[in-house]
């Protein structure tokens, strides 16, 4: 064993398990610990940058043959789930700025992320889904001390139909192995082309565990409830880190083979059925948090929609759509008011007339809004537009028109709320502004990148 190619390849994971440690160690050393957020930043910061050299450099490792390896494809999307995990650890500065445990899980869980996007066999993913999903539960239900009172409720629905998918997947492996007497995802590309009834029962069970973790309807009624009860830098969270992690890895497990038969109907008709419902119901809304789930329900779609095309034009076009969304609902989270009643800050009619008291952050707002209708020249419709080329290229042209007609239906929530911003009646603030320090920083941190890819996209997809 190469204790030296151990300690390169898995860098990132190395790292965060060491900030783990260390903010383990100030909780119980200090008495009254500060800075918990600064430490967190440090860490994950230089886990990104790690990621980003290997990617650089073109590293390919395999530590752990057939369960864990390092290759510039897995050093990209870590650098991508990493990265936009800085600003949400900028957003928890005024929630969570002191709170220990709440930086510990949340590195928890990145640590499962990353495992997850080097994983080789089923085994090492099962394992890198539930250091993902379990720190997380346990996020939400921290809301209940930020008058989150269904935070409870929200946390234990999460609990159920996360343990569920994870039935659901250990379900399916037991099956490819029981077919193919192999744990490597190499046996799902293999069951792909078998027409056997257990290899198509375990892809089946499979694909539907990753669409209860995706929320993708009908396996979506987790997510409503999970992103309205949690607090917001765990919505953030839930939002942009955890679907980025699953739909990533799911790419690694399908890889570069094209789907057929059943798969098909599977990444099609389901999808789309999300997309769909997923912007009807968010038309509905009047909380923030919910509306911005039923939007994440409807992208899912879009994501797993991207599967339908060819090996390399569906992982650019998933990469590419994962850090624009990513990117959108974190500058959209940003620019929410503050307030010391979070459950009022979350409500829709809150940000009416926005644009007299907080034109920073209505602005903010107003341009993730009309980034995630897909409306040009913004990055938000380049990531879309790379999609449906992906599907119609892979002669899926009638599900792409169909997708493409459910994407518009997206339009009218996100224009809802640029209309209760900037052309609802409103006074300026008066008195004492409140901090949003935080808040404004993070909003750049989101801003320059989404400008970049809005100017430039063509050299970032040219370097997918």
């Amino acid at each position: 064993m190469n204790w030296l190619t151990i300690a390169t390849a898995l860098a990132s994971e190395n790292i965060l398990l060491l900030g783990i440690v260390v903010l383990l160690l100030v909780e119980i050393v200090v008495s009254r610990p500060r800075g918990a957020t600064t430490l967190a930043l440090f860490f994950v910061a230089a886990a990104a940058c790690a990621a980003v050299l290997l990617y650089a450099t073109g590293y390919v490792a395999h530590p752990f043959p057939g369960e864990f390896s390092t290759d510039p494809e897995s050093s990209l999307a870590k650098s991508v789930v990493l990265a936009l995990a800085l600003p949400v650890l900028l957003l928890s500065r005024d929630d969570f700025g002191n709170n220990v445990p709440y930086h510990v899980l949340l590195l928890s869980s990145l640590y499962g992320a990353c495992l997850l996007l080097s994983a080789d066999s089923f085994l090492t993913v099962f394992l890198g889904l539930e250091l993902l999903s379990l720190p997380v539960y346990v996020l939400v239900l921290m809301a209940h001390g930020h008058a989150r009172t269904r935070s409870l409720e929200a946390a234990l629905k999460y609990l159920v139909l996360g343990g569920t998918a994870t039935a659901t997947f250990l379900l399916a492996v037991a099956l490819l192995y029981g077919g193919s007497g192999s744990l490597s995802l190499s046996s799902f590309t293999a069951a792909m082309v078998v027409p056997d009834p257990m290899a198509i029962a375990a892809l089946i069970l499979l694909m539907i565990a990753f669409f209860i973790k995706a929320a993708v309807v009908p396996f979506h009624a987790w997510a409503p409830d999970a992103y309205e009860g949690a607090s917001v830098p765990v919505t953030a969270f839930m939002a942009t880190i955890v679907k980025a992690a699953i739909l990533l890895a799911v790419l690694r497990i399908v890889g570069a083979a094209p789907l057929s038969g059943t798969l098909v109907d599977a990444f099609a008709i389901l999808p789309l059925a999300s997309i769909v419902w997923g912007n009807l119901a968010a038309m509905r809304q009047t909380s923030f948090r919910r509306m911005i789930a039923y939007s994440s329900i409807a992208h899912a779609g879009f994501l797993y929609y991207a599967l339908l095309g060819d090996g390399p034009g569906r992982y650019q076009a998933v990469l590419f759509y994962v850090v624009v969304y990513g990117l959108m609902n974190l500058l959209a989270f940003a620019g929410l008011p503050r307030g010391s009643d979070d459950a009022s800050r979350d409500r829709l009619d809150r940000l009416a007339g926005l644009f007299h008291r907080d034109r920073f952050g209505a602005l903010m707002i107003g341009i993730a809004m009309l980034s995630l209708a897909g409306i040009p020249p913004l990055p938000g419709f380049i990531a879309k537009f790379l999609v449906f080329k992906n599907v119609m290229a892979a002669g899926y042209t009638t599900y792409a028109v169909l997708g493409l007609v459910g994407s518009y239906l997206g339009i009218y929530f996100y224009l809802r709320v640029i209309q209760l911003m900037f052309m609802s009646p409103g006074e300026a603030a008066a008195g004492a502004r409140q901090d949003r320090g935080a808040a404004v920083v993070t909003s750049l941190v989101c801003l320059i990148p989404v400008l970049l890819l809005a100017v430039f996209p063509g050299w970032v997809i040219g370097r997918v």
